[in-house]
């Protein structure tokens, strides 16, 4: 939809082009009082078609009466008259979405990094919005990447990867606080992505896989010192409970056994004489009752 000063250019076109049929008329002595009334009423008609605005929901206009400010009008339908009345600009209330970026920029630790972002924003105020700035699409944009690049030289490059949406909250009040003044509203920022240099990303994927050997190993010597915990606790049980011992002597003879072609040499000390073919249970009770005897 053109603006104010669209709206009465065109104007101005259609009723020169009606005087300039009125005079052709006139000249050629075809003017007659009803040819007259008749232009006039399509003069009207146009001057009034013209000042017609339909708005919608989200929609916003500025009016200028005389180049003075008068207020905001809209949604809806809106009479706005041309020539004495104009429209600046139109508003948007509905949130708008922006991609930036900051190239090669500096971290607090001297890196230089590249990262993309997404920034949302909303007119909250339409007055500020189209009086306070030239064009406030423009003017957040602009702050929005002098931002980017501020926020990035005061942290490190530890902190941007691990603590994204920490970085992001405070370039959102950074630029929140910019734009305030404009009557613009940032809802949210997010970081898209963090592009570093290939040489750190090798020695970055180093590092990291040299902390998961590292902890690796840690995990191994754990489970071995948990290891010999257990094996000095079985040892002590062994030897307060000689028949505890004998019963896990016989387990493992048992489980040889179970193999197929399996050869054993029975021990000469043996407690009990193991006869082929013979069950763990059998043995177990043997070996009860030899100790019962005595």
């Amino acid at each position: 939809m053109p603006n104010g000063g669209g709206r009465t250019a065109g104007i101005a076109s259609a009723w020169f082009f009606i005087i300039l049929v009125g005079l052709i008329a006139w000249f050629a002595g075809a003017l007659n009082l009803f040819m007259l009334i008749f232009l006039i009423i399509i003069s009207v008609l146009i001057y009034i078609a013209a000042a017609i605005y339909i708005l919608k929901e989200w929609e916003r206009i500025a009016v200028l009466r005389l180049g003075k400010f008068v207020g905001i009008r809209g949604p809806g339908i809106t009479i706005v008259w041309p020539i004495l009345e104009t429209v600046p600009k139109k508003v948007s209330l509905r949130i708008v979405p922006y991609m930036f970026s900051a190239e090669q920029t500096l971290t607090k630790d001297n890196i230089p990094v590249s990262v993309d972002a997404v920034v949302y924003y909303r007119v909250v105020d339409p007055e500020k919005a189209i009086l306070h700035v030239e064009d406030y699409e423009i003017a957040t944009q602009f702050a929005s990447q002098t931002s980017l690049r501020e926020v990035i030289g005061m942290v490190e490059l530890d902190e941007l990867l691990a603590h994204r949406e920490k970085v992001a909250s405070h370039l959102q009040e950074i630029i929140d606080e910019k734009t305030e003044t404009w009557g613009v509203k940032v809802t949210a920022v997010e970081l898209r992505d963090i592009r570093i240099p290939q040489q750190l990303q090798e020695a970055i994927a180093l590092q990291a896989q040299a902390e998961r050997e590292r902890r690796a190993r840690v995990t191994l010597a754990q489970a071995e010192v948990e290891a010999a915990q257990k094996m000095l606790q079985a040892a002590q049980t062994y030897m307060a409970n000689p028949v505890a011992f004998e019963l896990r002597w016989m387990n493992i003879l048992y489980e040889m056994g179970r193999q197929n072609n399996t050869l054993m040499l029975i021990p000469v000390r043996f407690p009990i004489s193991f006869e082929p073919g013979e069950k763990i249970i059998d043995l177990i009770k043997k070996l009860t009752e030899k100790r019962s005897g005595e």
